[in-house]
């Protein structure tokens, strides 16, 4: 919310001065307009949430500049203030879409109420929208590597040049690297780079489980540092130095067993840290250049394709060192160094258009859906539909117990239901709680953590899993659980997907009902003070 401006427009100096001096000492951030035609070029900036704008005003009527605004920036919360004797002009406001109206004198407490939920509304509505457009842009990006990995005139430098430029495209960064271990495991280094001075062959090797890169090579797993200066896991790190930012994102390249190396990204645009979201975006990214760069097994090389076939590709998932990997059952030659090389085939966990689709239509769903309390059921909607997922639900920790219970679930008109409360210790489940990480599996009792009674559905029928974390904050507070019709669908991108969208759901939900709390707790403080005039 605090990084939106609100647009305050009236011809009368005082109230422009009193309503900003109100909204600065709430913490928010404004500017003013005494005319229509001042704001009409105000409301232009991109910075701008909401707009509390007068019906008096002396070149355009007030009711003239809303309907202007509303056709150039329909995202634009707009709270009107009118005089008593306005009463058709408001009317006529709030049928084409005014957020909320106020009547002068203006009631302080009043004000900054609608203000405030202007801006979350703003907020949570500009929210979908990025991720819609980021997704789309995902999916065009690795379109993009694929085709020139398929077309088989690209080396192996000019895929990570792409790869590279793919991950700054996606999250918005101004630096990007792929760095990957050397031969003797012991190292990771440069191979590609963008926003950098200085050439990839020229940067220092970084030892493996040290530094950001160093340490999620390591583990095999994805790293998000807010501000590695406050970070307790790099504090003997110096927070200054060849960054501008003290934000990362490191997301690890899994094939197979192997963890081939790492992708890097800093400096996002804005200056902002980076967020599980992005996180989740650099991951799937990760996965699909891992893929694109891996050489096949000893075992399997005979196996290869000839030049213009495609191998079939089945993903499955192993258990290792605590988390899930996707593994090829038969995988696409590393390209060569120094030529070119038959074209490698696009694995099945590939971003399929199917995928990209079922987060616009979850995007979609809960943007139309105008009651909060129904907004996470128009998000498990499309899952349950597109997956033939009977449930779909989410789970938020107890604040008292601490079990997993459960907020929202979608039948997807199936008999089958969810368990009502889950242990937050015990089982896949509880895994994906604790640790953050993704578990997709055709068939979760393989795997050892798996436990009956709280990684199936209501009547214990095991089947395909897919089970990801519900962050808030970059901090998991529930997951989310499908139980698909067919295991092609328990990919680990389609969880990545689903995490980033049914997060941003939960985030909306929770910020809401905090400030319907905050709103209930203003109006029963005025019952109070007019029950117990001073």
């Amino acid at each position: 919310m605090s990084q939106h401006r609100v647009l305050i427009v009236d011809d009368e100096r005082f109230f422009r001065e009193a309503i900003g001096d109100l909204l600065s000492d709430a913490g928010l951030a404004h500017i003013s307009a005494a005319t229509g035609a001042d704001a009409l070029e105000l409301a232009a900036d991109p910075d701008i949430g909401v707009v509390i704008l007068d019906l008096e005003l002396p070149d355009l009527h007030g009711l003239e500049v809303f309907r202007q605004i509303k056709q150039r920036f329909p995202e634009l919360r707009v709270v009107i203030l009118s005089a008593s004797t306005q009463e058709e002009h408001v009317l006529e406001a709030l049928r084409l879409g005014a957020f909320d109206y106020l009547a002068k004198p203006l009631h302080e407490e009043e004000l900054l109420l609608s203000v405030r939920r202007a801006l979350e509304t703003f907020g949570i509505a500009n929210g979908w929208q990025t991720l819609k457009t980021r997704v789309e842009r995902l999916q065009s990006v690795l379109g993009e590597l694929w085709a020139h990995a398929r077309a088989g005139e690209t080396t192996q430098d000019d895929m990570r040049s792409l790869a590279v430029r793919a991950a700054a495209e996606v999250l918005g960064a101004a630096r990007t690297s792929l760095m990957l271990v050397d031969d003797s495991a012991a190292e990771l280094k440069v191979v590609a780079a963008l926003g950098n001075k200085v050439a990839p062959s020229e940067m220092d090797a970084v030892p493996v489980g040290q530094g950001v890169a160093g340490l999620a090579h390591a583990r095999s797993e994805a790293l998000l540092v807010a501000d590695i200066g406050a970070d307790a896991r790099f504090a003997s790190r110096q927070a200054a130095g060849d960054y501008a930012s003290n934000s990362f994102a490191v997301a690890p390249l899994i094939a197979g067993a192997r963890t081939l190396g790492v992708l890097c990204a800093t400096e996002r645009s804005g200056g902002h840290a980076f967020d599980a979201e992005d996180l989740a975006l650099l991951r799937i990214i990760a996965g699909q250049v891992a893929h694109m760069l891996q050489p096949p097994p000893a075992s399997e090389a005979a196996r290869v394709t000839a030049p213009g076939t495609t191998p079939d590709l089945e993903i499955d998932i192993e258990l290792d060192s605590g988390f899930e990997r996707p593994t090829l059952s038969e995988t696409a030659p590393m390209l060569p160094v120094s030529s070119t090389s038959p074209a490698p085939a696009a694995p099945a966990a590939v971003l399929d258009t199917r995928s990209a689709d079922l987060a616009r239509q979850i995007c979609d769903a809960v943007t139309a859906e105008v009651e909060p309390a129904r907004v996470l059921d128009a998000a498990l909607r499309p899952i349950a539909t597109a997956l033939s997922a009977a449930p779909v639900s989410i789970y938020l920790r107890h604040p008292d117990t601490g079990e997993l219970a459960r907020e929202a679930e979608c039948d997807g008109g199936g008999a089958r239901s969810d368990r009502v409360r889950l242990s937050a210790t015990r089982g896949l489940t509880a895994s994906v709680l604790s640790t953050g990480q993704l578990v997709a599996t055709g068939d979760p009792t393989r795997d050892p953590r798996f436990v009956a009674e709280c990684d199936t559905p209501e009547g214990g029928a095991a089947g395909p899993l897919l089970c990801g974390a519900l962050r808030f904050r970059s901090k998991p507070i529930g997951v989310f659980r499908v139980f698909p019709a067919s295991a092609e669908h328990a990919t680990p991108e389609l969880g990545e997907l689903l995490s980033a969208a049914l997060s941003a759901a939960v985030r909306n939900v929770l910020l809401y009902r905090s400030l319907v709390e905050t709103i209930e707790e203003v109006a029963e403080a005025r019952r109070a003070g007019r029950a117990n005039p001073q």
